[in-house]
């Protein structure tokens, strides 16, 4: 086994502190995150000054690295508070920044120059004689384009030095742009993508219209010419481990600093899961299970990215994602065979629900014996937060995540 297999890196997006323990619960060895200013995403919470120091140091004590974006493209007058944010960040003890911008990262080199450098997939990273150039311009780690293939990053892989580390997206949300470079939100909401704010306007619904025919709207639909839609599918390469870290990829990184604690758990876990699987037996496949996993959250349809040389695809007939399962609670405790449920969405006694622990296999329990908080029998658990008893024999551990599959129309 090699030096780079094993040093693998299962590196999970946190959005707030919630998602923070959830990540580092489910198996994360680095996360990766933002302050209040200079992150890809405005819309999670993010976190404040303090909330970062905390952050950092619980990671820290869980022996989890912390990487903090500072990936937009700043303009004129943002850069004069951004001195002030990296010394913070350095005294908090971020492990890394994640920077797109060359003004950024001079700046991070004089500001923050005990903090290593990530240069972000945004700089658009795509071959051996830029990662070079960023290496010796003291880059530790280069995030690759998106629209890379395997044999193109192996080529990288063996002509750039062993020391730089080599990160890539592996589940999660693909840009239609290259690289997430996009100026469509600014076009048609004033909302910028390249500061954070992006609407995602590549995910609505198009029509046509023909100016002679006001009002007549004409759906766009694929046809054997081509797509007019830019709603991509998601990424996922839970089956590809192996081909991933044979071609070099020292991190494997999930997207999604927006998405729920529920989608960092499960993914998180997944990943966890087979990479642990490919450390055991490289040349055995992933269990079904895990690959099963990943369709218990909201998704649009997969592909495996450019990585095996084809297009990633569209999804053409909406906008929308799939969702088979809901999280119907959260086991707070379980003591002499009664789970304490906090309750997310409703569920019925007589329901069976998907039990998922963190690095276990999930298992089914079936909810027949359901009390309310002064142990009166209920038919159902209809309030969110609400507390409910469960007897039941098998013991759930705190913190699992308790789900019910849809019914199918």
């Amino acid at each position: 086994m090699t030096d780079i297999t094993k040093s693998v890196e299962l590196l999970s997006p946190v959005g707030d502190m919630e998602r923070l323990n959830t990540a580092i619960n489910f198996g994360a060895d680095a996360v990766y995150l933002a302050g209040q200013e200079f992150g890809m995403r405005t819309s999670p919470s993010n976190f404040s000054q303090d909330e970062l120091s905390k952050a950092v140091a619980f990671a820290h004590s869980k022996n989890v690295r912390v990487y903090l974006t500072c990936n937009t493209v700043p303009h004129n007058d943002e850069l004069a508070r951004l001195p002030e944010f990296l010394q913070f960040a350095q005294n908090s003890g971020v492990d890394a920044f994640i920077i797109a911008d060359f003004g950024v990262m001079a700046m991070a080199k004089k500001y923050a120059p005990n903090v290593d450098i990530h240069m972000s997939t945004q700089a658009g990273i795509a071959n051996f004689a830029s990662a070079n150039e960023l290496y010796n311009m003291g880059v530790k780690r280069v995030v690759l384009a998106r629209e890379l293939n395997l044999t193109e990053i192996t080529e990288i892989r063996a002509k750039t030095p062993k020391e730089l580390e080599i990160e890539a997206f592996v589940h999660g949300a693909m840009c239609v742009s290259f690289s997430g470079r996009c100026l469509l939100s600014s076009y048609l909401t004033g909302r910028d993508a390249n500061r954070g704010d992006c609407a995602q306007p590549c995910r609505w619904e198009y029509a046509l219209v023909e100016s002679k025919r006001p009002g007549q709207y004409m759906p766009i639909s694929e046809d054997q010419s081509g797509s007019y839609i830019l709603n991509s599918k998601d990424m996922c390469m839970i089956e590809h481990i192996p081909e991933l870290v044979k071609a070099g990829v020292n991190s494997l990184k999930i997207e999604g600093r927006a998405k729920s604690a529920y989608y960092v758990a499960v993914v998180t876990n997944a990943y966890r899961r087979a990479i642990d699987e490919y450390l055991q037996n490289p040349d055995g496949k992933v269990s079904p299970w895990i690959v099963e996993e990943l369709n218990k959250i909201s998704h649009r349809e997969y592909s495996t990215g450019f990585y095996f040389g084809t297009e990633p695809g569209q999804v053409y007939s909406n906008g929308g994602d799939v969702r088979d399962y809901d999280v119907i609670a959260i086991c707070e405790e379980f003591a002499d065979g009664v789970a304490t449920l906090s309750q997310r969405n409703r569920f019925f006694k007589g329901d069976t629900a998907d039990v998922l622990e963190a690095g276990n296999q999930p298992y089914s329990v079936a909810l027949n014996d359901i009390y309310d908080k002064d142990w009166n029998p209920i038919e159902t658990a209809p309030h969110a937060m609400m507390t409910v008893f469960v007897k039941t024999d098998h013991s759930i551990a705190k913190g699992a995540i308790l789900r019910r599959e849809r019914e199918q129309n």
